[in-house]
């Protein structure tokens, strides 16, 4: 198993405040990550260099005020010109676009929140693993599409890469570093979102307000309705393949409806190791933000005397294709991951227009997987983009038949 515990906490001087980039601070995890910081003495203690965020540049330039940050970036280049004027006279600078998330990798920090939403936060990501930082990952992209590169990025810059996903800090946590060979299985636990009892006959007719109802967390829209088709549970599966080097069939999903019992790991004498929590991202925000230390948060306790049950059950793969695309990408290997991925964002953005199914997402990721099933493995972040692009397409063409046939 790749070891990414090789540096502990890092400090830019002995009393110095360490330097922070939020990349995606606009968003749910980034607006908590911002929350964990002031929780944990704010200015005092943190120097936030960079947020970034996408069409809301209110709240950007709001953040940006109020941290005190060198730079802030919207990732829509037509939100320049807003932004630029929202922060006029603050001595904030401003930048948009690819370009400018570019120039938010190249600041140094001590610590990325690596939170951009899709494969848009690949590049700046990779580009900061590169450059040695703690990365705290909230995207999954970055090892879904191109894992075994992203590991080398942060192998080779010498930095630490802690996965803030819940499921993923809780695997990270249940680890005992001196007893990896004695790993059995890695389980993912998902609450089943919306839809955990639905019929497929049901599902079909769901649209993307309901489908963004999460009985438990509090998520953006792509991750919600990620949740309620289970992709996320997909991608966190070949997340997980590269987060921890271990087999596809080492990967377990289970069920659990309380969102209690983020994830465990089972070990070779039959022991289970779990993380329990309340539905909180802050815990794993706090947990990537201070490692080694835990620090004091002021989240939801458990009441244990209150849990009346906990409850688990097998995933429907038939009602839920999307854990079994997953493992077929496992078990491809090569660029599968980056096709997946790829294919089930035009779905996604398809289905909250309204062009598709909530079902027929599933349909097209499986047929654009198909039909690149020989497309050979990532030796470059061009051959990354270059699958991207064509699963792109392919998928596009997929959601303009299926509009027809409508």
């Amino acid at each position: 198993m790749a070891n990414f515990r090789q540096k502990t906490r890092m400090t830019t001087g002995t009393n110095a405040p360490r330097r922070l980039s939020i990349f995606g601070s606009t968003g749910s995890i980034g607006q908590n990550t911002l929350d964990v910081i002031q929780q944990l003495g704010g200015r005092e203690s943190y120097e936030i260099s960079v947020v970034t965020g996408n069409e809301n540049v209110e709240l950007l330039a709001q953040q940006a005020r109020s941290t005190g940050a060198r730079l802030a970036v919207t990732a829509n280049d037509s939100k320049y010109r807003l932004l630029k004027a929202e922060l006029s006279g603050s001595g904030i600078a401003v930048a948009a676009g690819a370009q400018g998330l570019a120039e938010a990798a190249d600041i140094e920090a001590d610590w990325v929140m690596a939170a951009i939403v899709g494969t848009a936060g690949l590049a700046p990501t990779l580009a900061a693993a590169g450059k040695g930082a703690v990365i705290a990952l909230a995207n999954k992209e970055c090892l879904v599409s191109a894992g075994d590169l992203f590991v080398e990025a942060v192998l080779n810059g010498g930095g630490l890469l802690i996965p803030v996903d819940s499921e993923h800090s809780a695997i990270f946590q249940s680890l005992d570093e001196n007893q990896r060979h004695a790993v059995e299985r890695i389980i993912l636990t998902a609450s089943g979102g919306p839809f955990r009892t639905w019929s497929r006959a049901e599902m079909a007719n769901v649209t993307a307000a309901t489908a963004r109802a999460h009985p438990n967390w509090s998520m953006g829209l792509k991750i919600s309705i990620g949740s309620a088709s289970m992709f996320n549970k997909a991608l966190e599966m070949i997340e997980a393949k590269h987060l921890f080097s271990v087999c596809p069939d080492q990967i377990e999903v289970v069920v659990h409806p309380q969102s209690i019992v983020h994830s465990m790991v089972g070990y070779t004498d039959g022991s289970i190791i779990a993380q329990l929590g309340s539905p909180d991202m802050r815990t794993a925000i706090g947990y990537a933000l201070e490692y080694p230390h835990r620090p004091k948060l002021n989240v939801e306790r458990l009441d244990f005397a209150k849990l009346s049950r906990l409850d688990f059950e097998a995933p429907d793969e038939r009602r839920f294709p999307a854990l079994r695309l997953a493992r077929t990408a496992l078990e491809r290997g090569g660029l599968q991951g980056a096709i997946m991925n790829a294919a089930e964002e035009v779905a996604f953005h398809a289905f909250v227009d309204e062009r598709i199914g909530f079902l027929q997402m599933a349909d097209i990721v499986e047929a654009v997987m198909d039909r690149m099933a020989g497309t050979g493995g990532a030796h470059s972040m061009d051959d990354v983009f270059a699958a991207d692009a064509e699963a792109r397409r392919l998928a596009a063409e997929l959601v303009a038949v299926n509009e027809k046939a409508a």
